[in-house]
């Protein structure tokens, strides 16, 4: 028996019968899966996990954590003096290695007596809700490298960010929000590919809003339709056509990512302009995060946004801060960034504690790496990969804590060294994932955030 299609006496033969009938089976299945999408995107975790989202506020381009945080006695005592241990092998820059002391005093805060510098007042009045993590270190002295590693886990090969790790374990709590959204992201040393989902479905990739330009808005939801009804039926029809071409095709990740964006970016047009529309905040709150005048107003505005969107069920949350690379006007630089970072920074810990989010919202402070305890010039310090300072609050991490040491001068990790591997290793622990078992399979191998290093940091959990 003979199977005909739409020219009339023409058989059909048996492959062309499966692409057709598979037309009707793929719009079938693709519903089913976009159901499943509408009906939830959070993922249980597999762990009990304490934190269930992430607000990274990324210091772009180094500061000068030994400034900030880690202050030397000796790096007074022997200022201009040669560096008395080994100098790296590989630096970023040429220099004498010639030892500057800090021009600011830092003071012990808090019943953890943690040092905090003169520059950051409001960030020292809650030290005592901060970890500070004094002996990190990474593998790459140059921005691009570096960011991408903090980022990725890899200085050297295109990998997923963490962002969109977590997106893929876990997704978000919003069906109408994306699982990760990064506010005011570089567009250099490394650019998407710090927010990029590489080869893991493209739907996981983060959704950038401002750069650039300096506004921070989603880009493609300035101008919706007004007719909603007619843009519903526009996306249907682009459907219709996307998922013909889903069953001719086969399994795509590709291209059932963009037609899941596609629902997403019509979901997002009604939520996404209130949660980020900041001015709706009481004047207190704008006034906390100093949103409401200069020099914060900028970042104040990203950190508020930032906790709307994670109040919002968005599960990863980044605000790019920049660019402290002082590699000279190290004084001039670094005064103006402390003033325009700090408030803001206290207010988002203070706001997410009165909220009752600070338990199940990990909030990580950071850049790629830390500057050198040796002069760059007579005013400047160079990168420094080798030993730095980032700290952490909420979501399970052990408050008033500060955890490890650099060397005298500021150098280098010394005690309880921790790598970008094992900070992505405990933040995923704190996520409820294991991150060793953690994995996404591409071509022929399993791949994971920590790739085949990291080690849970023990010591800074509540």
């Amino acid at each position: 028996m003979s199977l005909c299609g739409h020219r009339a006496g023409i058989p059909l033969s048996r492959r062309e019968m499966l692409q057709r009938s598979g037309t009707g089976f793929g719009a079938l299945a693709l519903q089913a899966m976009l159901a499943r999408e509408a009906a939830g995107k959070t993922k249980a975790p597999p762990l009990p996990g304490k934190a269930k989202r992430v607000i990274f506020l990324f210091m772009h381009g180094g500061p000068s954590t030994v400034d900030l945080f880690d202050p030397k006695p000796l790096l007074k005592r022997d200022n201009g003096k040669p560096f008395p241990l080994k100098a790296p092998r590989i630096t970023s820059h040429k220099s004498k290695n010639l030892l500057l002391k800090s021009p600011w005093s830092c003071q012990q805060h808090g019943q953890s007596g943690a040092q905090v510098s003169e520059l950051l007042p409001s960030i020292a009045s809650i030290a005592d809700d901060l970890c500070f993590v004094k002996s990190m270190h990474c593998s790459n002295s140059r921005h691009g490298g570096a960011l991408l590693e903090l980022h990725t886990g890899s200085d050297t090969f295109t990998r997923p960010s963490m962002g969109s790790w977590i997106n893929y374990g876990l997704g978000s709590e919003n069906e109408n929000l994306p699982g990760f959204i990064t506010i005011n992201p570089s567009g250099s040393h490394g650019g998407a590919g710090a927010w990029s989902s590489a080869f893991l479905p493209a739907k996981y990739s983060g959704t950038r809003i401002g750069g650039k330009n300096g506004e921070m808005k989603v880009p493609f939801i300035d101008n919706p339709l007004q007719d909603r009804g007619k843009q519903r039926k526009e996306l249907d029809l682009l459907a219709s056509f996307n998922q013909e071409h889903l069953a001719l095709r086969g399994a795509d990740s590709e291209l059932e990512s963009r037609i899941a964006s596609y629902e997403l970016a019509f979901k997002m047009q009604m939520e996404v302009p209130g949660v980020q529309d900041v001015s709706s905040e009481p004047d207190h709150i704008k006034k906390l995060y100093g949103a409401d005048v200069d020099p914060t107003k900028s970042f104040g505005e990203q950190c508020l946004m930032a906790r709307r969107f994670s109040e919002a069920g968005v599960r990863f949350v980044q605000a790019t801060h920049r660019y402290w690379d002082s590699h000279g006007n190290l004084r001039k630089e670094h005064e103006k960034l402390s003033a325009e970072m700090d408030k803001p920074v206290a207010g988002l810990i203070l706001d997410l504690k009165q909220r009752g989010l600070l338990d199940e919202t990990l909030v990580l402070w950071g850049g790629e790496f830390g500057r050198t305890p040796t002069a760059q010039g007579s005013d400047g310090r160079d990168h420094n990969p080798h030993g730095f300072t980032m700290f952490m609050a909420g979501g399970g991490i052990k408050a008033g804590t500060v955890y490890g040491s650099t060397d005298d001068y500021g150098y280098y990790a010394k005690d309880k060294p921790v790598h970008f591997n094992d900070l992505h290793a405990t933040i995923l622990h704190l996520m409820g994932i294991d991150h060793e078992q953690f994995t996404y399979r591409y071509a022929g191998r399993d791949f994971r955030l920590t790739d085949v290093e990291g080690k849970v940091v023990r010591g800074i959990l509540s």
